[in-house]
């Protein structure tokens, strides 16, 4: 028999997905200010730049992990590890092959591409070569990690996935902390961060050999299970390219128009709220297994989809939304009055879009469970074109400041292609009474709110020098009138009980899981 979680054993997995993020993030927003410092702001921008060439890469080895996972979530019973294993074998061939062949390019024409592109010159530009090496060979470590890493995804196996993690975010932190005093330049940055992900190889494959040996097999390709991969993954190849671009488009465009400092600006405006986005995220992201391994009727799935989309909004309605009214003083605290000053209106902006952002997530991991990744190929396909025109109108006429306007134009364009596609899905009663209140009511509330603490907070003088314990205290007291307004307002309505009642159930889950 497959593998049955209940809610308690999916609470769980969210707590691990949360423990593993909050040490992720943790220990890089505590190591960046470092980083920013020892290797100045145009450095930094550089290591971005380089990032954003590399990111596209992220398509083949994400799309190749979310297609290996659906797999091997459907082949869970030991009359069929045979299939799995040739599921195994041929995922990992591929990313052998086709890895190893998209590392050659990025060593080859990286560099002079990137010096071409962006005008890169003189001492910023001078280990650009190194620094296109280590980022190309930390993807490729991080791409055979993720086929290794999802024997244990599909069987919802989040505690190995969180420790895994949380020691390679240990490894790579530490090296900053000793190789970039010594070497201050952008490469030894990547070339930390590689570290990390090499590590993650390591631990992912001798915890899967230890433990589900029986599972692996040594790469080569099947015919079947490389039609079974390509069916789902070659429409989330399309999917997760668009998406990338996308979310890379204003790094691109800034690198082109301006000084690699602006990058840098950007970067780290885009990595704190980042950091913020992608823990809401994980938080969802057990739900992929869940839905691939879900049998039920088409009304009783759009129930739990809607019910749990709704908690997932309110969670970054609160969470994004908290760093609207604190921007200036925590990026002041954290990396600098110059990075305040010219960054906070981005952060704001890239929060906003978050927000947004985070409504058609689990919509996304719904339609990528059921097969339909030319859905997910359309809709990144949308919210990529959206961005990139955006930012290529906005950032020549306003400068890098409108660079997250983009993010959110895109981000709308996504929500909307994803209410149209699932009212064609779904072909339910009471669908746009049901898409108001589980989706859009809790993201518009949470905006306005958090755009009304905004002005408030401004009245108050918030004191720059007064510290970490009243800017975090001012964030947390941010996200608590968020989440208390926002639930207070989902209250009214057909389907207000319900929300309550699943609010008090993931309560009473979490407060039971404390206890044992």
């Amino acid at each position: 028999m497959g593998l049955r979680k209940s809610p308690t054993d999916l609470l769980s997995n969210s707590a691990w997905n949360a423990i593993a993020f909050v040490v992720a993030v943790a220990l890089n927003l505590v190591i960046l200010p470092f980083v920013v410092f020892r290797l100045g702001v145009a450095a930094f921008g550089v290591a971005g730049l380089v990032t954003a060439c590399v990111a596209p890469a992220l398509a083949f080895s994400n799309a190749l992990a979310l297609s290996m996972t659906r797999e091997l979530a459907l082949r869970l019973d030991p009359s069929e590890r045979n299939d799995a294993r040739r599921i195994f074998a041929t995922a990992l061939m591929l990313a052998l092959a086709t890895g190893c062949g998209i590392v050659t390019i990025f060593a080859l024409a990286g560099a002079p591409l990137a010096r071409i592109g962006f005008h890169l010159s003189g001492p910023s530009a001078d280990d650009l070569g190194l620094a296109f090496v280590l980022a190309s060979a930390g993807w490729l470590c991080q791409c055979l990690s993720a086929v290794f890493l999802a024997l244990f995804t599909a069987r919802q196996d989040y505690r190995r996935v969180a420790s895994i993690s949380i020691i390679s975010t240990v490894v790579a932190t530490s090296s900053m902390l000793l190789l970039i005093p010594r070497w201050p330049q952008a490469s030894t940055f990547l070339g930390c961060q590689a570290l990390g992900f090499a590590t993650s190889l390591v631990l992912a494959f001798g915890w899967s050999r230890r433990v589900i040996g029986e599972w692996l097999a040594r790469p080569t390709i099947d015919r079947g299970s490389l039609g079974n991969l390509v069916k789902l993954g070659g429409w989330q190849l399309a999917a997760q390219s668009g998406a990338l671009i996308a979310a890379q488009a204003d790094r691109y465009l800034l690198g082109a128009l301006l000084q690699p400092q602006f990058v840098g600006f950007y970067t780290i405006a885009q990595r704190l709220e980042e950091a913020v986005y992608i823990g809401v995220l994980k938080v969802g992201e057990i739900l992929f297994p869940f839905f691939s391994a879900l049998k039920e009727t088409d009304d009783r799935k759009a129930d739990l989809l809607f019910r749990s989309s709704w908690i997932l909004n309110v969670l970054a309605a609160s969470a994004l939304g908290g760093l609207i009214p604190v921007a200036g003083p925590l990026l002041h605290l954290w990396t600098g009055a110059e990075v305040a000053a010219e960054a906070q209106r981005v952060l704001v902006i890239l929060s906003i879009a978050g927000i947004l952002g985070s409504g058609s997530n689990v919509f996304a991991f719904y339609l990528l469970a059921q097969g339909r990744s030319s859905s997910n190929a359309l809709i990144a396909l949308l919210t990529g074109v959206f961005t990139v025109a955006t930012s290529a109108i906005a950032l020549p006429y306003f400068g890098w400041q409108a660079a997250g306007w983009s993010a959110c134009v895109g981000m709308i364009a996504q929500l909307v292609t994803v209410v149209i596609l699932l009212r064609r899905h779904f072909g339910l009663a009471g669908m746009r009474l049901r898409l108001t209140h589980f989706v859009l009511m809790p993201i518009g509330v949470g905006i306005a709110t958090a755009l009304a603490l905004r002005y408030g907070f401004r009245n108050a003088q918030l004191d720059q020098a007064i510290g970490w314990w009243y800017v975090g205290g001012c964030y947390l007291l941010a996200a608590g009138i968020i989440f208390v307004v926002t639930v207070a307002v989902s209250r009214a309505g057909p389907y207000g009980a319900a929300c309550w009642r699943d609010l008090r159930v993931i309560a009473s889950r979490f407060l039971s899981l404390k206890a044992i």
